[in-house]
């Protein structure tokens, strides 16, 4: 075999290796960036928000069809921008860098019935980062926001909504003014969010800071969450999540529930809280389940390392929840969720009610091996005296320091 020939198979052959380990060498190369103001966006507004939306929509596109890294860029500056969804699935991995300052719509007309202002749903290792702000301008629509009390009412757009995305990251935004949540999460596994600002004042009701439901391993991490609802409310399906140094406060607390309404039926189990602090809030530690309600299972969860400041309700298991069925006897409930395996560990502050550990289970479904351990809540307020423990169908053990007393049998 000639020179010639030798050297031509061995061309062809680095050629072959060369191509067969193209992602290998891609996987270090820099993402492509698609900046929006190369495809007609600009700061300070549209006539038509609408317009805004499509150049948006247009980055996407381009970015979501690039074989390789792509970055949608959104520069510094103020956006005004109607509803829009960024969908996949995506030939790469996709991140959406928001320098700027986004704006919500305030017309009725463009948000009332809506469930999402921004919205990305059927993607794979997506990051969504910048240190931007989303501003919800939910002033407009708190007067709308009341489904906390009819069951007929109209549905308010989520902030940030992420539908069945997955191995996917969450970080380094503020989100300002919610009309409804902040953060939606559904369908989706494997995901990260951290270092997050989220502040809703106390009069946008309903105002959750994230709310999870029918996924799994999600970890949220080093956030601050001032809210008008839950700082995170994990629903049904929720399953192996992590929350971690987070600030909570004033809000609700973080809460698994409410659980057992409709026919929304998934366990939520995995849980652990560790780590936080509660400043302010309504609830700190909370489960709460519909009664009457379907059956759903609600296990291993843990609270660990938890520091109150000024809570009302530190530790709370409500399963009588029915905020349109009036007053009702304490210890009624006739709740079908059935809790078992919670641990309530190392959790300490001051309580602003004298009933600092509050648990009312299920008549028909007590709860079942409800763990305290090192457990140290003074009230303070008014009255004076030591913090109290109402329990009712509670069923555990009790380790260590506990003030207060008296919870399991």
């Amino acid at each position: 075999m000639s020179s010639v020939s030798n050297r031509m198979i061995l061309l062809l052959w680095w050629i072959c290796f060369f191509c067969y380990n193209c992602d290998a060498f891609a996987t270090g190369l820099p993402p492509k960036v698609f900046n929006v103001i190369n495809y007609g966006a600009r700061p300070g507004g549209f006539s038509d928000n609408s317009q805004l939306s499509n150049f948006f929509l247009k980055a996407w596109k381009d970015g979501c069809e690039y074989e390789g890294k792509s970055r949608i860029l959104i520069p510094k500056g103020t956006y005004e921008m109607n509803s829009v969804t960024f969908a996949g699935p995506c030939k790469g991995a996709m991140s959406f860098l928001i320098k700027g300052t986004l704006l919500a719509p305030t017309n009725p007309a463009l948000f009332l019935n809506y469930d999402t202002w921004i919205g990305f749903k059927y993607l794979d290792n997506l990051t969504v980062k910048g240190g931007g702000v989303l501003d919800g301008r939910g002033k407009s629509a708190w007067k709308y926001n009341n489904c906390g009390f009819k069951r007929n009412c109209y549905r308010l757009p989520t902030t940030l909504r992420l539908d069945f995305v997955h191995n996917s990251k969450i970080k380094y935004l503020r989100s300002v003014n919610s009309k409804i949540e902040h953060i939606s999460v559904f369908g989706s596994t494997n995901l990260n969010i951290s270092f997050l600002k989220l502040t809703t004042p106390n009069e946008g009701h309903n105002t959750d800071g994230i709310k999870i439901a029918r996924s799994k391993n999600i970890w949220v991490s080093r956030s601050m969450i001032h809210t008008g609802d839950d700082c995170i409310a994990l629903l049904s399906g929720s399953e192996e999540i992590g929350i971690k140094e987070v600030v909570c406060g004033p809000g609700h607390g973080i809460s698994i529930g409410s659980i057992g309404r409709g026919h929304w039926k998934d366990p939520v189990r995995g849980v652990r809280v560790m780590n936080c602090t509660f400043l302010g809030t309504q609830n700190g530690a909370r489960i709460k389940t519909w009664s009457p309600s379907e059956y759903v299972l609600v296990a291993d969860v843990s609270f660990e390392d938890i520091k109150m400041e000024n809570v009302n309700n530190p530790i709370f298991i409500d399963q009588d929840y029915c905020p349109f069925c009036g007053n009702r006897k304490i210890g009624s409930s006739q709740s079908q969720v059935e809790i078992r395996n919670v641990t309530f560990r190392n959790i300490r502050g001051t309580s602003s009610s004298k009933i600092a550990v509050n648990l009312q289970c299920s008549n028909v479904k007590p709860c079942q091996n409800v763990k305290f351990v090192n457990i140290d809540l003074a009230y303070e307020g008014p009255i004076g005296g030591p913090s109290l423990a109402s329990c009712f169908n509670v069923y555990g053990v009790a380790y260590g320091k506990q003030v207060p007393s008296g919870c399991v049998v």
